[in-house]
């Protein structure tokens, strides 16, 4: 096992980003259906990030990468259910990235498996 040289942000979506899915245009989102409440449960996304400052707290430290990160987050969370952007809401901020979504900062990463670690920068 490998320990990472990161930190990591665990985003779990929250009742206003299934609103939100829910809203848009099938042809858009590509539902046939709305999502039934829980059905994001299990889709929490882990977002890697530069190590967390050993002699920060917990809270100063996601302080810290949230203002340095908020926007490709939410925006990467946005894109994955409208990739025009024709629908997202208006303004995006830091606030609606902490009302849509449960973030949980995690310290320390490790990589578990033995296959090579693959990178793509999008």
């Amino acid at each position: 096992m490998k320990l990472l040289n990161r930190s990591a942000l665990m985003l779990l979506p929250l009742a206003p980003y299934l609103e939100w899915i829910n809203g848009l245009p099938a042809e858009v989102s590509e539902l046939q259906q709305p999502l039934p409440a829980g059905a994001l449960d299990a889709e929490g996304r882990v977002y890697l990030v530069a190590e967390f400052d050993a002699d920060s707290s917990q809270e100063d430290a996601l302080s810290q990468v949230l203002a340095e990160h908020w926007l490709a987050l939410l925006e990467n969370e946005l894109g994955a259910w409208d990739e025009l952007a024709l629908h997202w809401p208006e303004p995006l901020s830091q606030e609606l990235l902490q009302q849509w979504f449960e973030i949980k900062p995690l310290a320390l990463a490790f990589d578990a498996s033995h296959k090579v670690l693959m990178t793509a920068v999008l």
